[in-house]
């Protein structure tokens, strides 16, 4: 069912203990994309919730929104939940009205309500890294990857903390309607349309002395140079670093290899160009640095389960929409 003007209706679950932070990053990123979404906002009982921070927030519905839904999102929560991995009534009464078939959105903590309902049960799935030991402890069944900024597992979607909803929300966008307007969503709220890296990258490392050069200067050169056979040689040239000391701060920074780096840079683009562009397929593997078609077909199929023709038609159909 959608809503009532033909659009996309999102329902975004605030509880008790709520982030105001994460609880408007739905509004705030479906809100940009040109009336394709009518977001609402509703509690487990229609009565205002109390958030992690010094006010309550009123709410304009209660959960028989949720039986309305066409993407439910269910916003992080502080502390959630104790540690025990059963559903408190309401909650699980509330969680129970969303019709089979519903896209599940998750941020941050709102795996753990995810997976006390056992709606995580043998699939992969992500939360905030700090919170990735109690996690496992609590779901052993569910396949946790605290690595990645979100996990998309068809119809349920996990993020990390924080920024991360901002990512799987526009990834959300980008699945519905293409890049262009993921990228259109991502300038009206100036943030990235894309970030590249996991989590890793931000889990608390010792900070390198003020002297130590970075890897960020080579990494936006080679951004530029997708289309040259770059190795682990010429990027640690290009930083004057030797090949060791390059890799070991390119992981510090980028939370990965400088290879991985590069390929997943280089789906990317191929990506944007399938999207934007009707250049054939062994040009497209050549512009970002693939040698063939073959070789730009088989990444792009590991990273996201498709070939380069189904990705065009599907996501070129949506240019236009």
């Amino acid at each position: 069912m959608s809503g009532t003007t033909g659009t996309h209706r999102v329902v975004v679950l605030a509880l008790d203990g709520v982030h105001p932070f994460e609880l408007g990053i739905p509004q705030r990123i479906f809100g940009a994309a040109d009336g394709r979404y009518e977001i609402r906002t509703c509690s487990v009982d229609g009565e205002p919730v109390r958030t992690d921070a010094d006010y309550r927030i009123t709410v304009e519905h209660g959960p028989e929104a949720l039986a309305e839904a066409d993407t439910v999102v269910i916003a992080p929560v502080e502390q959630y939940p104790p540690d025990s991995s059963a559903l408190a009534g309401p909650l699980a009464d509330a969680l129970a009205r969303i019709r089979p078939g519903t896209r599940i959105v998750s941020i941050c903590t709102g795996a753990f309500v995810l997976a006390a309902a056992g709606l995580l049960d043998g699939r992969r799935a992500t939360t905030h890294w700090i919170l990735a030991d109690r996690f496992r402890r609590l779901f052993p069944q569910v396949k946790l990857d605290p690595d990645v900024l979100f996990v998309d597992d068809g119809d349920i979607l996990t993020s990390a903390g924080a920024g991360a909803g901002v990512d799987v929300c526009l990834h959300v966008v980008r699945q519905d309607h293409g890049a262009e307007m993921a990228n259109h969503v991502a300038r009206q709220c100036v943030v990235p349309p894309w970030r590249e890296g996991g989590q890793a990258q931000y889990i608390e490392q010792p900070v390198p002395e003020a002297s130590t050069a970075g890897t960020a200067a080579t990494r936006e050169w080679a951004l530029g140079h997708l289309d040259l056979p770059l190795t682990l040689a010429d990027l640690a040239e290009h930083a004057r670093m030797s090949h060791r000391t390059f890799a070991r701060r390119f992981r510090g920074e980028a939370g990965m290899s400088p290879g991985r780096w590069l390929t997943q840079q280089r789906v990317a683009r191929a990506r944007h160009l399938l999207e934007s562009s009707d250049l054939p397929v062994d040009r497209i593997a050549r512009e970002v640095g693939f040698a063939t078609a073959a070789s730009l077909r088989q990444h792009l199929n590991a990273a996201i389960g498709v070939s380069p023709m189904v990705y065009r038609r599907t996501f070129q159909a949506t240019r236009h929409v």
